[in-house]
Formats: structure tokens, C-alpha cells, sequence
């Protein structure tokens, strides 16, 4: 599971601050507790996720540049090109998605940052949901994993591609690192299933300080979507 190849960096790198100027002229982003990433070494950011603009939000702003797993319907659409040359990767949400691990390795094991939606698509963002990769790469890796709460970035009610209202305030609020000891394999799936269990009682908790540091409210459930169950 070696054999993973780094994605493009330079578009990743060189157009964050425009694009951070061109979405804060139209949206209030606020970032909390930037700190807890690590400036430099592997590192696995965990957020919530309730809107069509969270993979955006995830890798262009905060810190570090983030190489954010998205899922493949997104690289078939007109924004494929744009997420390949911006170094996102490519997740099979419906299957053990060996090409997506072996890039967020490589990615991790050279020292960068992987991005990653643990509830497995957008939602309600309360985290009910909760799959189990964030824990594997970290036990895996030995990466820190940094809790990435947002906020606002769908209205309440809103539907599966609502926008935030423009204006809005959007707050992305950083967690504490939470660690794991990097495990040689085998990796049994009892000792995931158990520090995934840890990694989501840590982001609940991140959850609810996140809602009380910035009175924000949850979105709620998107109108008419069942939350299917996936791997």
C-alpha cells in the first residue's frame, strides 16, 4: 500500500490567497484556533459536513494547504479539472477505496496534509454519522488528527446545494490535536473501530465548544435526503 503518488500542489499552494479574498468578498469566514494545526509534518484535518461549499472551505483556508478527499461524482462534473490541478482526492464512497489510502499516505508520509469528511457526505453536520478512515490513516501514519468544526455554511433548512446566505457568517473552528501511536500492521479491526470511537467522542465534544464559542445553530437535515448507511 506503498505505492501512492503525491497530487499536484502548486495550483493548491499558489492560489489559496486569491481564492481566500474572492470567497470573503462574499462570505464572513472567521477561523478559531488555527494554532492546533501543526505547521509542519503530516497532519489529518477531520471536519463536519453540511454543505456543498465545506470541500472548498477545507482545503483553502486555515494554515496549511489541505489535499481534501472528495467524492469522484464531483471529479466528473465541470469542476473535475479543477480539483485535480488543485491536488484533491478522488474517494469511492461506495467501496474500500485502495487508490484513495494509498494517496492520502503518501500524502501523510511526506508530510503534508490530508482532509477528510468522516460522516461520508454532507448532512445535518451533528456527526451522527461516523465512518471509520480518519482513525485508520492515523494509526496507520502516526499523523495527528485536527477536529475541524463548520459553521453556516449551509442555511437552516437548506437543501443537498443550498449556499450560504451572502454576508453570512461562517466560522471554522479548530480543534485540539488528537493522537494516536502509530500501529505496524496488522491493525486489527477491533483496535480501529476503538480509536475511531475515541477520534468521534473528541469531535462531539468539538462540536458542542464550537457551537457555544460562536453562537451558531446547526442547519438541520437536508430536505428529503436519506441518510443511507455506507461503508
Amino acid at each position: 500500500m506503498r505505492n501512492g503518488h503525491h497530487p499536484p500542489t502548486w495550483l493548491l499552494h499558489g492560489g489559496r490567497p486569491t481564492s481566500r479574498w474572492l470567497i470573503r468578498r462574499r462570505y464572513d469566514v472567521r477561523e478559531h484556533g488555527t494554532g492546533h494545526v501543526p505547521p509542519q509534518g503530516p497532519v489529518i484535518v477531520a471536519a463536519n459536513h453540511t454543505g456543498v461549499i465545506d470541500g472548498p472551505l477545507l482545503a483553502i483556508f486555515g494554515p496549511r494547504p489541505v489535499h481534501a478527499l472528495t467524492k469522484e461524482e464531483m471529479f466528473r462534473s465541470r469542476l473535475g479539472p479543477l480539483l485535480r490541478v488543485t491536488g484533491q482526492i478522488e474517494l469511492d464512497r461506495f467501496a474500500t477505496d485502495l487508490r484513495a489510502v494509498r494517496t492520502c499516505l503518501h500524502v501523510l508520509e511526506h508530510g503534508g496534509a490530508v482532509g477528510i469528511f468522516p460522516e461520508g457526505n454532507r448532512g445535518a453536520g451533528n456527526l451522527t454519522r461516523f465512518r471509520n478512515g480518519a482513525a485508520y490513516l492515523a494509526l496507520v501514519t502516526g499523523a495527528p488528527v485536527v477536529p475541524l468544526m463548520m459553521f453556516g455554511t449551509r442555511p437552516k433548512g437548506g437543501g443537498k446545494d443550498a449556499m450560504p446566505v451572502p454576508g453570512g457568517v461562517i466560522d471554522l473552528v479548530y480543534g485540539a490535536p488528537f493522537r494516536v501511536e502509530r500501529t505496524p500492521w496488522p491493525r486489527t479491526s477491533e483496535l480501529v473501530a476503538a480509536t475511531s470511537d475515541a477520534l468521534h467522542a473528541r469531535m462531539l465534544e468539538e462540536l458542542a465548544a464550537g457551537l457555544a464559542l460562536t453562537g451558531q445553530t446547526m442547519p438541520g437535515p437536508i430536505p428529503g435526503d436519506e441518510e443511507k448507511d455506507r461503508p
